[in-house]
């Protein structure tokens, strides 16, 4: 059993904790020609990015994308996974399960382009809103609906891949819970209120809290694809400020502060969160 675990133990020793180490260039004016040892230290010098007004740009489009991302996605495959527990017909269930499954296997640049062709300025809605007589509109282009266009992205992707968890929680449900109900006289809302949902509370705390910690990251490949279009100032989020200011302009040590902060928050709300878990008598991530 170890042997099988080992596989998995040494992917995140290798590309999530020996790579911590170079978090120390957060301190440095870090020059990838003189390397960890020889660039000089300038202490908390790189924090001064936290300053910028381009910073607090990006954080604000960054929490606006997590905040609707977590109010209108998280809870999307929940939905999706009651409604398929639902289908009575096996050959029905599955062939619906793989038609929700296939968007996540989908790039994004594809996905980005099938949008482009359904809304954008020569897309099917604007070329029908036309017909009709009605204004044509490019919703690619449009930046106060850019947050709701990638969210809407990612539920299309990636809500059916996300509902496998939940219909494996909800095939773990007894079923003599659902026959006691049904006895007692309870309809199929009520069902649904007092059985399914408490009997998958555990899993979706779990998921909830593991998303909190990754709650600053909103998609970095699927916002830069589409930053030209609608402009920095609506699609500026820390990845791509990170990518933008410190891989491409060279500036390490303050791209590395932005993403030690990160880091730091996101550990800061899985434990706030976990331990919330607990004072509500539900175990979390982990025990107390």
């Amino acid at each position: 059993m170890l042997l099988l675990v080992l596989p998995g133990f040494l992917f995140f020793v290798v590309f999530h904790y020996v790579p911590l180490l170079g978090n120390v260039i957060v301190f440095q004016d870090y020059q990838p020609y003189l390397g960890f040892k020889d660039s000089p230290w300038v202490g908390l010098g790189n924090f001064s990015v936290f300053a910028e007004p381009d910073f607090y740009r990006a954080l604000l489009n960054t929490l606006k994308f997590a905040v609707l991302q977590l109010v209108l996605f998280f809870p999307a495959p929940i939905g999706l996974a009651l409604l398929l527990n639902s289908i009575i017909s096996p050959k029905i269930k599955r062939f619906v399960q793989s038609v929700v499954y296939l968007p996540h296997f989908i790039g994004w640049v594809i996905l980005i382009s099938i949008s482009q062709q359904l809304i954008g300025g020569t897309g099917l809605l604007p070329q029908l809103l036309g017909e009709l007589g009605l204004p044509r509109v490019d919703l690619m282009t449009s930046s106060g609906f850019f947050p709701w266009l990638v969210t809407l992205q990612l539920i299309w992707k990636d809500a059916g891949w996300g509902t496998i968890i939940y219909l494996a929680a909800l095939l773990n449900i007894d079923t003599e819970h659902y026959e006691a109900a049904a006895i007692d006289g309870a309809d199929r809302w009520r069902r649904l209120w007092h059985v399914t949902l408490p009997g998958i509370v555990p899993v979706t705390l779990l998921l909830l809290i593991l998303n909190l910690g990754s709650i600053l990251s909103v998609g970095f490949e699927q916002i830069l694809l589409q930053r030209d279009a609608v402009g920095a100032d609506a699609a500026e989020v820390l990845d791509t400020y990170v990518y933008f200011h410190g891989v491409l302009d060279g500036q390490w040590g303050p791209a590395a502060a932005v993403g030690l902060v990160k880091g730091v928050i996101g550990l800061v709300l899985i434990l706030g969160a976990n331990k919330l878990a607990h004072r509500f008598g539900h175990e979390g991530i982990y025990s107390r």
